[in-house]
Order: structure tokens, then C-alpha cells, then sequence
């Protein structure tokens, strides 16, 4: 090797090295933490309403809306309270050189569980520096180490629910890989001991507690051997106590392949996933029930969760002013799991029931995204009447 090549390779080593200490030290810290959030020993459960960019802001009122309607008596009371976040916009966070702001980290901090609108992750090409993902961050930040997406089709058959791991994988040090010269770049993988287990023991418990029956692992152990060949063989021994559920394991590719299978698709039930794999799947899969757009998901910690849209933040909407049609059924879907996480399952089933009225049975309005279609706050007003109807 050249002179310039030894010193660009003694400088990616040190790198690595600076790297590798950190997640050490990272693997020490999740394991001090013990218990999940008792929410209903709180004298007060704040929730923050994190609008995030584009259509974000529009989505996440509604839901504030929703959530107010449903919990007037706790909110009335001072049981629930809301705390309004602002900063996560992509041109605070690119100001600061930040994915998260440390103001606004500390504002997420001062609540229990947060409703997150979409937000912005600048790429190649982009007028903005390249700052961090600011969900990878808030999942890293505040260790919600679990990314739970559920599936509902049942005129397919369809009931998945996927766990992915959420702070591990490809996506933990993606912004920390390497251009050791002009000829190779390298990127990193990790997984931890304590990770791949606590996802394991999340994903089989639900199965256990909501008569699943079946988990099924997926990974790409075959090729990557070490950080996928952890997080399967710990998937595994986990799946050893519980002697009811049954437990397989797949490759991501021909999972991929399966899922759209008519006949196999409805043997699946409950999914854990790595990072990577798990963001993947859950968007093909969310297809199934009509788009990422349909779909919310819960990131889940022991002392914070964040409850989320799984699609973008759809700027053109907001520069062709169509940002009052934009659709608000993932964050309400989102909704429906932090009611659930907080204690307030009822509420929870009531606004599911609701949501399947006015999305696929009942459909007296729709949303197009244009002014063909309804706007985001008529589409509320009519799930909150269709819950006062299913009610009475």
C-alpha cells in the first residue's frame, strides 16, 4: 500500500475503534434500565405533540383533536395534559446541525409519550446538510428500542404484527460509516446482547398476552453471520419460554416473496425483525391495507414510547396548498396504540372500530388529497361522530 493509503486506513481504524467504544458503552447503558412506566400511577400523563414538517402539523392536531374528544374527562380533570413541540422542523434542525435539537430533546424529555408527525431526512441532492434522521435519533436518544406495526386485512386474512427492532442494525451507526479513500467506503452493523433479547421478549409476550400463537424470525443469518446470527439464535432461545407459541424462522428475501402469497401469507401472525429488515417489510406490508398512509406504528421504551405515521412529510402538499386535504388516518392509527400503551383501552377499541367504519365499510367520506375529497379536520369531525354513534 501506498503512503496515503496506510495513513487513510490508520485514521478509519481509529474511527472504528471510537465507534466500537461507544457502543460498548451503549450495551452497558440499556441494560439499567428495568422497568416500563406505570401510566396509570401517574398523577399526570403528558403527552407531547411533536408536528415534525409538510402535512405533519395538519395530522398530529387532528389527533391532539381526537384524543381530546375521547379523554375529555381526563383532560378536564388535569390527568392528561398536552405539551406542544415545535422545533423537529427540518429548517430548525438543519440550523442547528442537528437531527434533534438539544432544546427540543429536552422538551420530548418533560413528556410520557409522544405523538410525532412525520419529518424530513435530508438526502443526496437536497438543499439541507446532512443531518442525522431525526426519528433514528429520538429512537436512540430515548431508547425506544421496539417499533410495533400492525397489519389488518381480514378479508385476505391478513392479522401481522411486526416487531423491528428499532436502535440496533444498519441504522444505529448508519451516519458513522467510512470513505477510507476514493476506492472503498464501509458501513457498520451491530447488535447487542441485551437488544436482540428484549425485542425477542416484547414480540413473544404480545403473542402470549393476544393468543397469537406463532412468531416468526426473520434475518439474513445465511450471509450475515455474526450481527444476524445473534439476533436469530437469541430470537430462539427466547422462543423456548414459551412452550405454547410456535416459533419459525425466515430469510427477509423470500419473506418478501411470501407475504404476497395468498396461501401462505395467513400462516404469519407475529414478526421480529432487525432494523433494517423490519423497515422494509413493514412498508410492503402496509400495502396490504391500503398504504403507508393507513398505517401508524408505536415505538416503545421503558420510560418513553412515541407514536408515529409510518409515510413522509409530503412537502408538495404543503407548496401546492393541498396540506388541508392531507390524510390523517396513520396518525389516528398511531393514536389507537398510544391510548392502548397508556391504559385506556376502550377508548383505543372504540376508535379502531371507528376507523375500520370510515376506512373500509361505511366510507360516506374520503380522502384524496385533493379538493375532490375531504378535508383532514371533515375526515376527524366524522370519525368522532361515528364514535358517538357506536357508543349510544
Amino acid at each position: 500500500m501506498t503512503d496515503i493509503e496506510n495513513k487513510a486506513l490508520d485514521e478509519a481504524v481509529a474511527k472504528f475503534r471510537a465507534l466500537m467504544e461507544s457502543q460498548l458503552e451503549r450495551a452497558k447503558k440499556i441494560k439499567e434500565d428495568k422497568e416500563f412506566t406505570d401510566y396509570q400511577a401517574l398523577d399526570t400523563i403528558v403527552i407531547g405533540i411533536c408536528g415534525g414538517d409538510g402535512i405533519g402539523p395538519i395530522i398530529t392536531k387532528e389527533s391532539q383533536r381526537v384524543i381530546e374528544f375521547l379523554l375529555k374527562d381526563e383532560v378536564a380533570s388535569g390527568k392528561v395534559q398536552f405539551k406542544i413541540i415545535d422545533g423537529l422542523t427540518i429548517e430548525n434542525r438543519a440550523a442547528q446541525g442537528k437531527a434533534i435539537p438539544d432544546d427540543v430533546l429536552e422538551e420530548l424529555k418533560a413528556c410520557h409519550v409522544i405523538l410525532k408527525g412525520p419529518t424530513t431526512t435530508p438526502r443526496q441532492g437536497d438543499p439541507w446538510p446532512n443531518v442525522e434522521s431525526a426519528n433514528v435519533a429520538m429512537r436512540k436518544a430515548l431508547d425506544l428500542f421496539a417499533n410495533m406495526r400492525p397489519v389488518k386485512v381480514p378479508e385476505e386474512g391478513i392479522d401481522w404484527t411486526f416487531f423491528r427492532e428499532n436502535t440496533e442494525g444498519g441504522y444505529a451507526v448508519g451516519s458513522h460509516g467510512v470513505n477510507i479513500t476514493d476506492d472503498l467506503a464501509v458501513d457498520f452493523t451491530v447488535a447487542s446482547q441485551e437488544g436482540c433479547e428484549r425485542i425477542a421478549k416484547l414480540a413473544y409476550d404480545y403473542a402470549e398476552k393476544n393468543n397469537k400463537g406463532k412468531v416468526s424470525i426473520i434475518t439474513k443469518a445465511n450471509i450475515i453471520k455474526t450481527t444476524d446470527g445473534k439476533f436469530l439464535n437469541t430470537a430462539k432461545k427466547i422462543g423456548e419460554q414459551y412452550p405454547d407459541i410456535v416459533t419459525d424462522d425466515w430469510y427477509v428475501d423470500i419473506t418478501t416473496a411470501k407475504l404476497i402469497d395468498p396461501a401462505r401469507r395467513r400462516d404469519f401472525k407475529v414478526f421480529v425483525l432487525p432494523n433494517l429488515y423490519g423497515d422494509i417489510i413493514t412498508d410492503e406490508a402496509a400495502e396490504f391495507q391500503g398504504g403507508v398512509g393507513t398505517a401508524g406504528s408505536a415505538n416503545i421504551g421503558k420510560k418513553y414510547a412515541m407514536f408515529e405515521a409510518i409515510h413522509g412529510s409530503a412537502p408538495r402538499m404543503i407548496t401546492e396548498g393541498r396540506g388541508q386535504y392531507a390524510d390523517p388516518c396513520s396518525m389516528l392509527r398511531a393514536t389507537v396504540m398510544l391510548l392502548s400503551h397508556i391504559g385506556y383501552q376502550a377508548q383505543a377499541n372504540s376508535l379502531e372500530a371507528a376507523l375500520d367504519k370510515c376506512m373500509f365499510e361505511e366510507k360516506k367520506l374520503t380522502i384524496t388529497g385533493r379538493d375532490t375529497g375531504c378535508t383532514c379536520e371533515e375526515f376527524g369531525d366524522y370519525v368522532m361522530q361515528t364514535i358517538t354513534e357506536m357508543t349510544k
